[in-house]
């Protein structure tokens, strides 16, 4: 059996189906892996499941129609408070939705990795949580305190999509990001995970500095995808030992993709625009490779 888990974003997404449950890495406008989102919305796909700390990535997955349902924590583009295509879709009540803290998002990847039921938690309670997420339960607890608490459901995935810096054939990944949020929760929640990476290697060899970049276990990557620039246009900042392959996000472009929300069938016209037949036309159409990766990154 070949250890070679190098696949392309059209590779991946043949291995997704109808109706599947498939978490996001990233965060908000920040390292997420569009590369393999826009080949889903090129796709026939219908139906999924997406959960994640929302971006882009939610917003166009809503306006190309591929959504069921979301379960989120945010959908933000972060200098642009509430993403335009998701607000619509909600607006038209045309996605399901499981509306979640940051806190109990994580909480339901944990379990799920766990392979838990649920974990228990103060956070919602004596709030409208519950009122809005009418499926949540409470559980009392066993011990002497008997403290009432609210039992977060497991998030299982099937699948989950993750951006990273660097990775080689085998599956093993560095993230050199300031910070990782919870990507490594997506991999442990899911059945299969598939990575895409500014630059792969065959064998990722390092000293224990750099080792300890690694987010998570070979074992847990079904597939690894080469994207220079697959963050586009959200950020993939990068903090050493990242061999330069660190960026911002497009401030111009997602205020272009936000007014397209503002207009009568604006997301069609920004498809045929910019989503092309694959990568390397999405990439020509905003400004060309070299464009994307010397994007500086924000200050705030």
């Amino acid at each position: 059996m070949s250890l070679n888990k190098e696949t392309t974003a059209a590779g991946v997404v043949a291995q997704l189906r109808d109706g599947m449950t498939i978490g996001i890495g990233g965060w908000g406008p920040r390292r997420k892996p569009m590369s393999l989102v826009r080949e889903i919305l090129r796709s026939d796909l219908k139906d999924l499941t997406i959960v994640g700390y929302g971006g882009a990535d939610m917003g166009m997955l809503c306006a190309a129609g591929k959504v069921k349902k979301l379960i989120y924590g945010f959908v933000s583009l972060d200098f642009i408070p509430l993403e335009p295509f998701f607000r619509k879709a909600r607006e038209a009540g045309g996605v399901e939705a499981m509306e979640l803290d940051e806190g109990l998002l994580h909480w339901g990847l944990r379990a799920a990795a766990m392979r838990l039921p649920f974990l228990p938690t103060r956070t919602g309670l004596a709030t409208d949580l519950v009122t809005v997420n009418p499926d949540l339960r409470t559980v009392r607890s066993p011990y002497d305190d008997g403290e009432t608490l609210l039992a977060m459901p497991a998030l299982n995935l099937d699948v989950a999509l993750l951006h990273v810096h660097r990775a080689d054939r085998l599956g093993n990944t560095r993230l050199y990001a300031p910070d990782p949020f919870f990507d490594e929760w997506f991999a442990r929640a899911a059945e299969r995970s598939y990575v895409s990476c500014e630059t792969l290697v065959d064998r990722l060899d390092s000293d224990e500095a750099d080792a300890r970049c690694n987010p998570f276990e070979r074992s847990l990557v079904a597939g690894v995808v080469e994207a220079r620039g697959g963050a586009h246009p959200t950020s993939n900042v990068a903090t050493g030992g990242a061999d330069g392959s660190g960026y911002g996000w497009d401030a111009a472009h997602l205020k272009r993709y936000c007014a397209a929300a503002e207009e009568d069938g604006g997301w069609q016209r920004y498809a045929e625009e910019f989503l092309g037949a694959d990568e390397t036309a999405y990439q020509q159409a905003v400004g060309g490779l070299d464009h994307i990766v010397s994007l500086p990154r924000q200050v705030f």
